[in-house]
């Protein structure tokens, strides 16, 4: 052996008795001899061999190792070992979620040991503390978060690594040569993780796709896409399958169903909507009361369960509404001709059906399959002219086909009264608790390459509201009626759980920076105070950081089959029965509704669990993916305004930069801390500010400033400024 092969093997087993240890906690089901703890060190001299003997004998006679059988060893368990979820941080370090701790378990990049961001872990906590946080060592990775990743090629002659976007991936990905799928030096690609030997620096893994050059428009949205393994196109079996359904109106199954056709009906969508899952009929009652119809497509009709296509729309769980397409959870076929509710056409709906009096009180319901014709389409800005003018008359601005028109009076009527009711039920569900987030949406207007060039702001108005409240009312209710029957029944609920405390306490210090102050004293304050500081903030420059700040310290809403009611609606009992076209646990709460008025008996709570814990799973995939495209497309927006200067407020502050949103287009990026030139600038957390060190320059959450656009990184999604200085100074 040389003196080179010596060396590196007396460093290979440096510090012996921690490497055996990790190796026999790691698998501590398991024996070892020291041969096998030889070969996973990857030494075979006789030399390195003895020296694993002799720490073997030594951790026994300290018990930290027992010998279960003559030269098998295995750990001995003197700490209890914990589970829960990796946070890694862009360093390689993390933290891990864990039930059993009230705070994060920190975990050194040494003692990661090939967990990702993301996977559910096996740790056990050190009792000593570092800079005053529990610390920990991974032990076992349970599940990986993800198997695929999205990245950048870099072709050897003999091999590849994939660069993976973002940072919380610490290893590129070492791909054979074979294995690259015939990409180029540079393209973006989907690769998929195969394995991490024992001692390799890099996970193994293969190119499942090439999505192309990095930084064009499709190569872009469809990384997004790949990035949280959302599809973008349906099996060629699932299309064949939903083209082949009989879509036909058949008077043998009119039969079976309440026929409706002859009452008023219309919808009222979005005017670039293709799918319309939800129509409202209005029927005035001979006692003077309102009969009001919620008609929803019935998916549930046409997606069998058992079938392919079943299995597609549960896989995709929801729709994902990217800022230039929708992919859909159901083929064209369906959300946009058999299920979607168009004019003068009859359809297959269920139907949730009201009479409500003058007080907008229910005074009965009906729940069932029905069959319906549409009357009328309008966009919300039609039905907002109605509202606001009081007559049947749609001028050119708003008008679909862009000439004024005269709708159908008794349409008009219908509008000026269900928006009369509406705003009763909606004062009604606001002085119950309800919080009103009527937060701001950006859109982009694009021209026919998907470039954008120009932004606008989503509000939400009458019309909007309208809908909402009719919609609320029909999930309320159909969940209201399962869940109130005994003996009890699983349904699928939309839950809303009470806001974290410490949370409000961090808005409460937020907002006090602007002179508003929130009431915590219970659960009627909380929600009284949080909807009056939205109303404050409306349409002041904070307003888009207050209405974000606000909604984080909501708990998330998520689908189970445990009621617990929703705080955010102040419902009891809530669900989502009314958009089947685009989320799957709509399907699901028809299915079982349908079920329980057939006198079936209670479906399997244990399966509809699982089923709802997946739904709300893939609706925060859809949600980050949604984000992310509007993230990208900011930054192309800016792209072309690279000379500009722009008034912004400080949206976010960290000990590395300044968060910066741009007031006329809501774009955000980051000035960092050392391109401020001007002074040191150091971090101050309990003032939310970065502070000069000379001149004690105060930048603070909230403060207007105006930057530039320093750099646009469409790979990387990031959007860089430079500061000028204080917007007011």
């Amino acid at each position: 052996m040389t003196r080179k092969r010596k060396k590196k093997a007396s460093k290979g087993i440096a510090n012996l008795s921690d490497t055996i240890i990790k190796i026999l906690r790691k698998e501590r089901n398991k024996t070892f001899n020291y041969k096998q703890i030889a070969a996973i060190l990857n030494v075979n001299d006789a030399s390195s061999r003895n020296q694993i003997i002799k720490k073997l004998q030594l951790l026994l006679s300290k018990k930290e190792i027992e010998e279960v059988e003559r030269g098998k060893f295995k750990a001995v368990v003197n700490t209890e070992y914990y589970k829960g979820i990796l946070d890694l941080t862009a360093k390689g370090s993390g933290y891990v979620i864990c039930d059993d701790f009230e705070d994060d378990i920190y975990i050194a990049s040494n003692n990661v040991n090939k967990a990702l961001n993301g996977d559910e872990v096996e740790l056990y906590v050190y009792k000593r503390r570092k800079h005053g946080k529990l610390e920990g060592e991974i032990t076992t990775i349970i599940k990986r978060a993800k198997t695929e990743y999205v990245g950048v090629i870099q072709l050897s002659k003999n091999y590849a690594f994939v660069v993976v976007d973002g940072n919380k991936m610490y290893k590129d990905i070492f791909v054979p040569i074979n294995k690259t799928a015939g990409a180029e030096d540079g393209d973006k690609v989907l690769v998929s993780l195969e394995d991490w030997p024992e001692k390799a620096d890099s996970p193994n893994g293969k190119v499942l796709k090439v999505l192309g050059k990095p930084g064009e428009h499709n190569t872009e949205i469809h990384a997004i896409l790949a990035d949280y393994g959302l599809p973008y196109e349906f099996p060629p079996e699932v299309e064949e399958f939903a083209n082949n359904i009989d879509t036909s109106i058949t008077e043998d199954e009119i039969k079976k169903r309440r026929d409706m056709r002859k009452v008023l009906t219309f919808t009222i969508d979005p005017k670039d909507a293709k799918d319309f899952d939800d129509a409202l009929s209005f029927e005035v009652l001979e006692n003077g009361n309102y009969e009001i119809g919620i008609h929803i497509a019935d998916v549930s009709h046409y997606v069998q369960e058992g079938t392919i296509l079943d299995e597609e729309a549960y896989e995709r769980a929801t729709s994902v509404y990217l800022v230039d397409r929708v992919v859909p959870m159901l083929p064209e076929i369906l959300s946009n001709n058999a299920c979607s509710l168009r004019p003068h056409e009859e359809k297959f709906t269920f139907s949730a059906v009201f009479e409500l009096n003058k007080k907008a009180q229910v005074v009965n319901e009906w729940f069932g399959r029905t069959v319906t014709y549409s009357d009328a389409r309008f966009a919300y800005e039609e039905a907002q002219a109605i509202i606001e003018s009081k007559t049947n008359t749609i001028p050119a601005e708003v008008s679909l086909t862009g000439e004024s028109y005269l709708a159908d009076q008794a349409v008009a009527d219908a509008v000026l009264k269900m928006d009369e009711l509406a705003k009763i039920m909606r004062a009604k569900r606001m002085s119950s608790g309800a919080i009103s987030f009527d937060k701001v949406e950006v859109k982009f207007n694009l021209d026919q390459e998907s470039n954008p060039i120009g932004v606008f702001f989503k509000t939400s108005a009458d019309a909007n509201k309208l809908i909402e409240e009719f919609m609320l009312l029909a999930n309320r209710k159909v969940s209201e009626f399962v869940g109130k029957q005994k003996p009890e029944k699983t349904f699928v609920y939309r839950v809303h759980d009470e806001p974290d405390e410490s949370k409000l306490q961090a808005l409460q210090n937020v907002v006090s920076k602007f002179g508003y102050k929130l009431n915590f004293k219970d659960r009627k304050s909380i929600s009284s105070s949080l909807n009056g500081l939205l109303s404050d903030v409306s349409g002041k420059k904070e307003q888009n950081l207050v209405d974000t700040l606000a909604i984080r310290t909501m708990s998330k809403a998520e689908y189970t089959t445990h009621n617990i009611g929703h705080y955010g609606l102040a419902f009891d009992y809530y669900s989502h029965f009314t958009s089947p076209i685009r989320r799957y646990p709509d399907v699901m709460a028809h299915r079982l509704l349908q079920q329980y008025l057939d006198g079936g008996k209670s479906a399997n709570e244990a399966i509809y669990e699982e089923k709802c814990k997946h739904s709300s799973s893939m609706e925060y995939l859809a949600t980050k993916a949604e984000r992310d495209s509007i993230k990208y497309m900011q930054i192309r927006f800016m792209q072309d305004h690279e000379n500009e200067e722009f008034v912004g407020v400080i949206s976010g502050v960290t000990d590395w930069g300044i968060y910066v949103e741009i007031i006329d287009n809501k774009c955000e990026g980051m000035v960092r801390t050392r391109d401020i030139k001007d002074d040191y600038y150091e971090f101050d957390e309990s003032q939310f500010a970065i502070i000069g060190r000379e001149s004690k320059k105060m930048y603070q959450l909230g403060d207007e400033v105006i930057v530039k656009v320093k750099d646009t990184d469409l790979v990387k999604k990031h959007l860089d400024f430079n500061l000028i200085g204080k917007a007011n100074a």
